[in-house]
């Protein structure tokens, strides 16, 4: 179907074809289907163009701000598609693209998710998801089961519960987050005699009541962006979003926590949450989490665990050691579509109380009734669509034992990564992985050693360089499309804690492979040798230092 010499009539007919006949199995969509149904991979190498074009360049496709007048074929429109926005996206689930952390996704997601638009529920009350609302409960109590490690007795007595909810599914971790974040503020604030709580009578009158100067929510320097959102829209500021030292290995310093603590409430101020972080966005470090536990109950805080990218490490039981203590958090937050291979928008956060979330709770007479298992009565978001069945789909093809294979194999290879670096002389490892994100840098061998004897005015300046240097191979690599890493800037111990620019790379990809991983470096030292102003500038340096 399509030409063009042909235009599309606007009639009702037509436009009926579209809600019910399907293009034909010839067509440019027809075709696109059966490759992403036989080789998903194969259809994105063939159709995502390997050299970066110019963001500029590829506004020019999307200029024109006008709704069309007249209707484009499918398959015209499908060809459009290719051309303009798949050829030129972001090619997430290539091996060699080892920065994000997204990954590529199991093939059998593509029909299922077929199916889960085709029914398009809305998880916002019972009327229009009557399975899904059962089946995003049970997904809901999976997880919560995963964390807390409760008995058959307590999910048959709270998993469908009207009154009751052990979580809630959203977009991501920012929304997650948010929800605890507002679940520990209304409970904090809760009503007390005359006094109706936050939520009824606001912040203003919330701080009257209590009588505090202001509330507080404490993370470490590598809590995540989306935490200052919370902090914002929850009213207690972005400013008593208190960052708090990390030590070398970019955890939470669990004296210098007390400490903050302590200052707060002698200016009144009300610490109200502490969140522990397992797997930080930059580094994947996984805070002391029992030793935080300690603290939150000793001062009477919400203990929330921003798990979004660690959470999955749970379904490993070679490795959950490494996230203990999570079982005593109030709250966690965990992202499906990182390390549970689900597509993006399936975040979700869990509460270890059934009654948490009662502190959040809102009806209205036409939806959300009383008594009723509208899961939207405890969600910040109100029309949602059903990807829990993707996630439910995924634990029950996968299962846990195959969870675990798939982390187990990406901590072993961010450690032979973490080694392989180690063993060059001209890169330098800036944080090795607990999970299997890791930072490094290229550094040229002389200037290793010119850093050991510098001034501190020298090594500043040499710092200065290299961060320009790791910025320009990393811009260029990801050009040249062959390969990606990620960059970010840490404060390491071992230098200082100077700003420093790091490559970033996280290992969850089982389809990247050792050799892979080898290349990756090989052309990043190719790329160095090419830097026309700043590695010649870094020689002269290094060269001046070793010969004083």
């Amino acid at each position: 179907m399509g030409s063009d010499d042909k235009i599309v009539d606007v009639n009702f007919e037509s436009l009926l074809r579209i809600f019910t006949v399907p293009e034909a199995p010839d067509s440019t969509l027809g075709n696109i289907e059966q490759k992403l149904s036989q080789n998903l991979n194969e259809f994105l190498r063939e159709h995502i163009v390997a050299e970066e074009k110019p963001l500029s360049e590829i506004e020019k496709d999307f200029l024109n701000s006008a709704i069309p007048e007249t209707p484009t074929f499918v398959s015209e429109h499908t060809q459009h598609l290719l051309d303009t926005v798949v050829s030129h996206s972001v090619h997430t689930s290539a091996p060699s693209f080892i920065g994000h952390m997204t990954s590529a996704l199991p093939y059998f997601l593509m029909p299922l998710s077929k199916i889960m638009i085709a029914l398009n529920q809305n998880l916002v009350k019972i009327e229009t998801s009557k399975a899904f609302t059962p089946l995003e409960r049970q997904v809901l109590g999976m997880l919560h089961r995963l964390i807390y490690q409760q008995g058959d007795d307590f999910y048959q007595h709270w998993m469908h519960s009207a009154e009751h909810s052990l979580g809630a599914f959203c977009s991501g971790g920012t929304i997650a987050n948010i929800t605890a974040l507002w679940v520990a503020r209304n409970n904090a604030l809760k009503a007390d005699g005359d006094f109706q709580g936050v939520g009824k009578e606001g912040l203003y009158h919330a701080m009257m009541h209590y009588g505090y100067k202001g509330m507080a929510v404490l993370v470490s320097e590598r809590g995540h962006y989306s935490l200052k959102k919370a902090a914002d829209i929850l009213g207690i500021g972005q400013q008593n979003l208190i960052a708090v030292k990390t030590d070398s290995q970019n955890r939470i310093c669990p004296i210098a926590l007390e400490e903050t603590i302590c200052h707060l409430k002698i200016q009144n101020i009300k610490p109200f949450a502490i969140i522990g972080v397992a797997g930080t966005t930059e580094t994947g470090s996984i805070d002391p989490l029992d030793k935080i536990a300690d603290i939150a109950e000793r001062e009477e805080c919400h203990f929330h665990v921003d798990a979004a990218w660690g959470g999955a490490t749970l379904m490993s039981n070679n490795h959950r050691y490494l996230l203990k203590g999570i079982e005593r958090a109030d709250s966690v937050t965990i992202d499906a579509h990182k390390q549970m291979y689900i597509p993006m928008g399936a975040g979700m956060v869990l509460f270890k109380n059934p009654s948490a979330m009662t502190s959040i709770e809102h009806h209205a007479e036409y939806i959300l009734r009383k008594g009723s298992k509208d899961l939207g009565a405890h969600t910040l978001e109100g029309s949602r669509s059903g990807m829990a069945m993707l996630v439910y789909s995924s634990m029950h093809i996968i299962s846990r034992p195959g969870y675990e294979l798939l982390i187990d194999q990406s901590i072993e290879k961010a450690k032979f990564f973490a080694n392989l670096i180690e063993q060059q002389q001209d890169f330098e490892l800036i944080s090795k992985p607990e999970l299997c994100i890791l930072t490094y840098r290229y550094v040229p061998l002389k200037t290793k050693k010119a850093l050991a004897i510098a001034s501190a005015k020298e090594k500043e300046e040499l710092h200065q360089l290299l961060n320009e240097l790791t910025k320009f191979i990393q811009k260029k690599q990801r050009e040249n499309g062959r390969s990606f890493v990620s960059r970010t800037r840490l404060t390491p111990e071992k230098w200082g804690r100077m700003e420093t620019n790091v490559f970033r790379v996280v290992l969850a990809n089982p389809l990247t492979d050792k050799g892979i991983l080898h290349s990756v470096i090989e052309e990043q030292r190719k790329i160095a040798k090419t830097s026309p102003i700043v590695l010649p500038k870094i020689e002269t340096l290094t060269s001046t230092i070793l010969q004083l």
